[in-house]
């Protein structure tokens, strides 16, 4: 029998494997099983404690039937669709800003893009000191205007606001993608309107937002994507207005529950109450609904970039 060898293709397609095997196994045993397990135990009612018993759908209908779940996604829904548009006018605004000729303007451009380096949960700390209604320096500026703040955090009229003034403070990753955007905009395009006596918001809205606007896209994708995974500043606040809300038998989604985010209820359902199916059947109607927003968002990709290339 003749010896088995390898030709150079074989031994390269063995090599890259071999070299790739522990990114391989550690991606088949902490996202490919955790994903199939997590949708078994979406159709089981079990706790950590005990074997999963197969109960078929009820922990779908039980989720259906959950007007905390509505409740939330409401409130993530409100965070996707308000926060985006909010966040990318900044990191534009940002942008524009960086772009244009100055004394100093690398030292400006670091000073915007440092908040989006910080910890979320230092962020988040400070961002609590400042809404402080009594201490706070937000509601310190209010008054020298003779506003008088309200209580940010303990108002349900107020709370998705600061979620909105918090998240306006870290798009500095937004801003050096849309000001690499700008960058490439042919300025060939704005000789020929200066020629034609165009104004500086015509140009800006004829000729530099036709220009980026695949990229404001992809970027309101990410956004939307990272507006459904919103947990770790709501977690913080809401434990530390309730005193850890968890450890005190109840889970918090702040005043009137107007900041219980889904990730933070499928978190509440998991480890508070001890839900395991059910946090696993809210998360995967959450990958459905992420999925079919990011398709739309796909087709709308699509069709801004044919219409920017002028198909």
């Amino acid at each position: 029998m003749k010896n088995f060898r390898l030709t150079e293709s074989g031994r390269n397609t063995r090599n890259g494997l071999l070299f790739a095997l522990p990114w391989i196994i550690g991606f088949i045993c902490f996202s490919i099983y955790p994903l199939i397990a997590s949708l078994y135990y979406s159709f089981t009612e079990f706790n950590p404690v005990t074997v999963p018993k197969w109960v078929g759908l009820n922990n779908y209908r039980a989720v259906l039937g959950d007007q905390l779940v509505f409740k939330s996604l409401l409130n993530t829904l409100f965070i996707a669709f308000v926060s985006t548009p909010v966040n990318l006018f900044v990191a534009l605004l940002l942008a524009t800003v960086v772009t244009k000729k100055f004394r100093a303007r690398g030292v400006v451009r670091t000073l915007f893009f440092l908040p989006s380096i910080i910890p979320t949960i230092a962020a988040t700390m400070v961002w609590i000191w400042m809404f402080d209604p009594t201490y706070g320096y937000i509601n310190m500026v209010l008054g020298w205007f003779g506003i008088q703040g309200p209580a940010w955090l303990m108002d349900m009229r107020y709370t998705k606001a600061a979620l909105l003034l918090m998240g306006t403070w870290c798009t500095g990753t937004a801003m050096l993608i849309c000001m690499a955007a700008l960058q490439e905009v042919p300025t060939s395009f704005y000789e020929a309107a200066e020629i034609d006596g165009v104004g500086t918001v015509r140009k800006f809205f004829y000729i530099t937002l036709p220009s980026i606007a695949h990229v404001l896209v992809y970027q309101g994708i990410l956004n939307l994507i990272n507006a459904f995974q919103y947990f770790q500043q709501v977690y913080i606040i809401t434990n530390a207005s309730t005193g850890g809300g968890a450890g005190a038998g109840f889970a918090s989604g702040g005043p009137g529950n107007s900041i219980l985010m889904y990730p933070l209820y499928i978190f509440h359902n998991a480890f508070v109450y001890l839900k395991m199916g059910k946090a696993s059947a809210m998360a995967w109607l959450l990958f459905i609904v992420v999925a079919l927003l990011t398709r739309v968002m796909t087709k709308v990709t699509k069709s801004v970039t044919s219409n920017a290339g002028g198909e």
